[in-house]
């Protein structure tokens, strides 16, 4: 019985190849299978589709019961075994990378309509890391999609021709020299789109071949695409095709030239699917869902970041989100430098008048990285492994006369370099250079070994003589090319460096671009991705600045990640839920024409804990807080019901205060405008709208510090003294900033200080509930008093000595969850639903528009 089941259940998945699942079954009907069999497929059919769903990666979020068709590879597959197999020969290993592919693959694929369907027109998204390996896991899409049945497969890859181009070799390499006889191509290495004389060549039924087109978004191109497949209707009728949008935010998004044209593609094939890739989906989230366009409607897919992957988080850390311990974020690796302010005129023009005649002066900071990426070189050499090519990328500005200015101070300064090497004062400099690089970033933690300092010297002069400097640019003929041999290159670059195209065993960056958005700064850093062989080396030159905006992109990018895994498991869907986007007070979250239809999301403080982490370090500031810290102690002190001193912990509670003092203290305490967060006219509004709702009319408040009586203390009020507590700064190598980053004030015990019972072993969560259950109506504010003079711990590499002209005050709010939903706070944005029936210099669009870019 179980070898005539197996043998029905291999003739019904044959069957799927032409039916979808549902006439696949009444086809076994009509060959006479019994009932009993017919339920059996039907039920492990249904299992295997279970085990698709319930992958623990990756999260997808799903319109509704789509129905699964597609269970995974099958023995007879071509275009999937034959990528397992360049794989294996890459060094691919088959767990967990290839089955991770696997596995993230056959889910995108499972959301696919079945090729057989009369009609679709299917909208997914899927989210990636930044040089993750997003266009390996899309060919790997379209290799199980062909294997299936689907014709026609249109890649939009991005605006320039480098990464066209790029793209069109890794798909021929990947889907078409293994099997050459099953595909056709309407674009080449070097030849985009241009229209064809007979489309039944291509889509006549005499044509069983599968048919790629590898497109640029430029108005030009899709426009003729877009004619042709017009023509070519009378074909199309039975032509399932998949469009992949590779850097699916860049302008496909609110581009009146590039959206409607690739809307105008897709009304001319009746069978389609349309997904989306990119590692910046935030102008895709905010699309209008109602309108006719490329909202993500029928899935959102989260993929896994891949094990090795150099991600924003891992090089900028984060900050803690709800629910979270701070103590188990991590403040990322030691790899990023700081270039002073002042360095910045010296390599990027104040303004657009002043490009003209622009000359760029080789700084300390920017010698010092040159000087480290000649070492990194060397020392790979040495090695021998991983990645034969090593890049440098110097990225200052869009403007191509800035690029082409620094060729001759490079050449200059690499055959000074090139001379110099026969001086020991040089050398002497160059070792200590490489010896206090090597003991901030420990080659053991990565698994390496540290190159001795005498074994990279013998390869200098090699990497001097081979290092190019090549100007990487829309004008510029040299580019950089990894086809010919092994690379070593200085790239200065803008726009064409900047998104999608991949630089080759890049170690060495210096970045001090001006950026506006959230999409753009993440894509402008080339440096996310993998560095086998040489993870201890990497080294990222940027302004404070910059840095403080990565480690918020990455709290972002954790949080929107968290938002998608989260409404995966509360039965939601792309129509009913929208994932909220952080906002900051000097980056947009994208640009303004992506976010018109975006509103501010509800986003409410019940629940959560807001805590300063920013503070500036100036006197006059800081005596401003404490003198309303002080002025709330003493109303404390004479208004509470009741005063907790608990001195052998150093900690005060003052238990029942009413609401008003807090409001005041509120008004009249400086939180740092790099903390919207803090918004105190918000926090102030929302708790007056709960104390006219009948809560957080009383507060406790608390103080957090040390025991007394060690000589560094602090007095709010008479008898309320406790011992300062100790808080170091985020090193910054040029802490003339003005401001301080301790990055945690608060921690998971602090914020139950003033609840009952045994309550050290609880989570996050549980102290939540059991704030909710002790103290429903009842806000707890909580000051720390922070010594002005905080030195970090040995175990912090990556902090400084505070160095604050006076003490700190520190200050957290704990609400209590209401019962029910309650005032908002406007601290985020998302997409508007409000119409969903339920039943720039971010891009440089000049290109999009043109003949050709």
């Amino acid at each position: 019985m179980t070898d005539e089941i197996d043998g029905m259940y291999d003739t019904f998945k044959a069957l799927l190849d032409s039916f979808p699942p549902a006439e696949a079954v009444k086809r076994l009907e009509q060959f006479g299978i019994t009932a009993e069999i017919v339920q059996q497929i039907r039920e492990r059919h249904e299992q295997q589709t279970i085990r698709i769903k319930e992958l623990e990666e990756p999260h997808a979020v799903v319109l509704g019961n789509r129905d699964t068709w597609y269970t995974g590879p099958q023995a007879k597959d071509k275009c999937w075994p034959a990528i397992v197999d360049l794989l294996h020969k890459d060094g691919w290993p088959q767990d967990p990378a290839i089955r991770s592919l696997d596995d993230s693959s056959t889910r995108v694929v499972s959301l696919l309509n079945h090729p057989k369907e009369k009609s679709f027109s299917t909208r997914g998204l899927v989210v990636g890391y930044v040089q993750s390996g997003k266009t390996t896991n899309f060919t790997t899409v379209m290799a199980k999609a062909a294997d299936r049945g689907y014709k026609l497969f249109i890649v939009l890859a991005g605006i320039h021709n480098g990464l066209r181009r790029q793209t069109q070799a890794r798909l021929v390499q990947q889907l078409v020299e293994p099997n050459p006889s099953m595909w056709s191509q309407l674009t080449g290495l070097e030849t985009d789109f241009t229209p064809q004389e007979n489309p039944a060549s291509y889509f006549g039924k005499s044509n069983r071949t599968h048919v790629l087109c590898v497109v640029k978004k430029n108005a030009a191109v899709l426009r003729k695409l877009a004619k042709w497949l017009e023509k070519a209707s009378t074909y199309l009728e039975d032509c399932p095709a998949l469009i992949i949008d590779d850097e699916a935010d860049q302008a496909t998004v609110a581009t009146a030239s590039i959206n409607p044209l690739i809307l105008s593609i897709m009304s001319h094939l009746p069978k389609s699917a349309y997904v989306g890739y990119t590692a910046s989906p935030f102008a895709n989230l905010l699309i209008d869902p109602s309108a006719e366009d490329l909202y993500p409607k029928d899935f959102v897919v989260n993929l896994p970041q891949p094990a090795g992957h150099f991600g924003t988080e891992v090089l900028f850390g984060r900050y803690a989100l709800d629910g979270e311990d701070p103590e188990q974020v991590d403040d990322g690796y030691d790899m990023i430098r700081s270039v002073p302010k002042e360095d910045v005129p010296a390599v990027r023009p104040k303004t657009r008048d002043d490009v003209e005649g622009f000359e760029p002066y080789i700084t300390d900071t920017l010698r010092r990285a040159i000087e480290y990426f000649w070492l990194v070189t060397a020392a790979r050499r040495v090695r021998g492994t991983g990645n034969p090519h090593n890049t440098m990328l110097i990225h200052t500005s869009v403007n191509t006369a800035v690029h082409n200015s620094f060729r001759k101070p490079l050449e200059f300064l690499r055959k000074r370099a090139a001379r110099s090497l026969e001086s020991s004062d040089y050398l002497s400099g160059l070792r200590a250079l490489w010896d206090m690089e090597t003991a901030r970033v420990p080659a053991q933690d990565f698994g390496e070994t540290k190159v001795p300092f005498e074994e990279l010297v013998p390869h200098l002069s090699g990497v001097l003589d081979s290092c190019r400097v090549i100007m990487d640019n829309s004008s510029s003929e040299d580019r950089l090319d990894y086809e010919n041999g092994p690379v070593v290159a200085i790239a200065v670059g803008g726009n064409t460096l900047s998104r999608g195209l991949t630089l080759e065993g890049l170690s060495v960056s210096y970045f001090v671009r001006s950026v506006s958005a959230y999409d753009t700064l993440l894509q402008m850093g080339r440096w996310f991705g993998f560095r086998n062989g040489y993870a201890d080396l990497p080294r990222i030159w940027m302004t404070d600045e910059l840095a403080e905006w990565f480690r918020h992109l990455a709290t972002v990018e954790t949080e929107m990640r968290r938002d998608i895994d989260i409404y995966m498991t509360e039965d939601e869907n792309p129509q009913t839920f929208a994932v909220r986007l952080r906002t900051h007070p000097s980056l947009r979250v994208t640009a303004a024409a992506k976010m018109r239809d975006a509103v501010v999301a509800a986003s409410s403080y019940g629940g959560q804990r807001v805590q300063t982490h920013y503070f500036h370090t100036n006197a006059e500031w800081l005596r401003v807080n404490i003198a309303a810290a002080r002025t709330l102690v003493a109303a404390a002190v004479s208004n509470a019901r009741r005063v907790e001193k608990r001195s052998t912990e150093g900690r005060f509670v003052f238990r029942d205060v009413p609401h008003d003092f807090v409001l005041d203290f509120l008004s009249n305490y400086k939180f740092h405008k790099k903390s919207p967060e803090n918004d105190a006219e918000l926090i102030g509004n929302y708790i007056r709208k709960r104390v006219s709702a009948g809560s957080l009319g009383r507060w406790n408040i608390a103080i957090v510090g040390n025991p007394a009586g060690k000589g560094e203390d602090f007095t709010f009020a008479p008898h309320v003294t406790v011992g300062r507590n100790n808080r170091a700064r985020l090193a910054l190598e040029n802490p003339d900033s003005g401001f301080a980053d301790i990055k945690t004030l608060m921690s998971r015990r602090d914020a139950a200080v003033d609840l009952t019972g045994d309550i050290g072993k609880l989570t996050e969560k549980e102290i939540a509930e059991e704030r909710r259950k002790q103290l429903p109506d009842t806000g707890l504010l909580v000051l720390y008093p922070i010594d002005k003079l905080s030195q970090p711990s040995p175990s912090k590499a990556l902090r400084a000595p505070l160095d604050a002209e006076e003490h700190v005050i520190g200050v957290g709010l704990v609400f209590p969850k209401p019962l029910h939903d309650d005032s908002t706070v406007q601290s985020y944005i998302s997409a508007d639903l409000s119409n969903v029936n339920i039943d720039i210099e971010e891009d440089d669009y000049s290109l999009v528009d043109g003949e050709d870019a």
